[in-house]
């Protein structure tokens, strides 16, 4: 029989440091709202196993977004003249006017690899806004294991080298199907894209000095890491959570750097129980 998922996509305008978006972005489910980001060279499809689970859908509002530039958000006007660049700065205003424009009350962000790395700095710099942050595959720091001048080069097929380059960075239990489906994604990011991401996450981003100052009574903090991740390793997931008091840090057996679309029902074992926490323990301010 035919089947429709209650998955529904929109598009939503409002603009960034000077800069008007046009952002695509996929919601399901009623309560509080969990706000997911994508990896680096990727889209907000990674999500579509948590939208489409009805033990996470029936008290969370899941909504995941493509960043500009990725997925169904186009680049901005003139974007052929200029080089895309991901910084700090412009990562958050973006995540943080997203909330603002959908008028989300006390949001959770949940956030992978450079997704996970940004929440941390959400954590910091606008707790009182959020609910809790969840950092997958998330720590302050790592230094660089790739050469990103292949990432945008006229004589490679850049949608598979992005690919080739994180296929290594899954669980090897994963199923066949759904590690096909993560790499697909970035089989088709636009030029220059995860070159561009990696830029955050490479050079604009090293918050070891910082993550001290997360007050995680203002801004719960979890952070997951899949055991096979070797670019955000386990290791570097517990040096995180122990500059942080109060942070929860579990390390996820049989997973690897994207739990959420590379193995989904294994996943769910562990985002599942850590959702129900923070309905339970956290409430809305006033």
């Amino acid at each position: 029989m035919p089947e429709i998922e209650p998955i529904v996509g929109r598009y939503i305008h409002f603009p960034v440091d000077g800069m008007n978006y046009r952002i695509y972005f996929e919601e399901a489910g009623q309560g509080i709202p969990l706000v997911c980001l994508h990896t680096a060279g990727s889209d907000a499809r990674q999500y579509r196993h948590l939208m489409n689970d009805s033990s996470v859908t029936g008290c969370y509002r899941v909504i995941a977004f493509d960043l500009p530039w990725h997925g169904k958000s186009n680049p901005p006007v003139g974007f052929q003249n200029r080089e895309y660049r991901l910084t700090t700065r412009l990562y958050t205003n973006t995540v943080m006017s997203f909330c603002r424009a959908l008028e989300l009350n006390q949001p959770v962000v949940m956030g992978c690899s450079m997704g996970g790395r940004i929440v941390l700095e959400l954590a910091l710099g606008h707790a009182d806004e959020l609910r809790a942050v969840i950092g997958l595959e998330s720590a302050d720091h790592q230094e660089p294991w790739y050469d990103t001048a292949w990432l945008h080069r006229p004589d490679v097929h850049g949608g598979e080298v992005c690919a080739a380059l994180v296929s290594g960075n899954m669980g090897p239990r994963s199923p066949d199907e759904y590690r096909w489906e993560t790499l697909w994604g970035y089989m088709q990011g636009g030029p220059g894209v995860f070159k561009g991401d990696l830029y955050f996450y490479r050079v604009d981003s090293d918050f070891r000095e910082r993550v001290a100052g997360i007050d995680t009574s203002r801004c719960a903090v979890y952070i997951m890491t899949g055991e096979y991740d070797f670019s955000c390793t386990p290791e570097d997931a517990l040096r995180t959570g122990e500059k942080i008091p109060g942070a929860k840090v579990i390390i996820m057996e049989g997973l690897g750097h994207f739990p959420m679309s590379e193995n989904p029902e294994l996943f769910r074992k562990y985002i599942v129980p850590i959702l129900d926490e923070i309905v339970e323990n956290t409430s809305p301010r006033t």
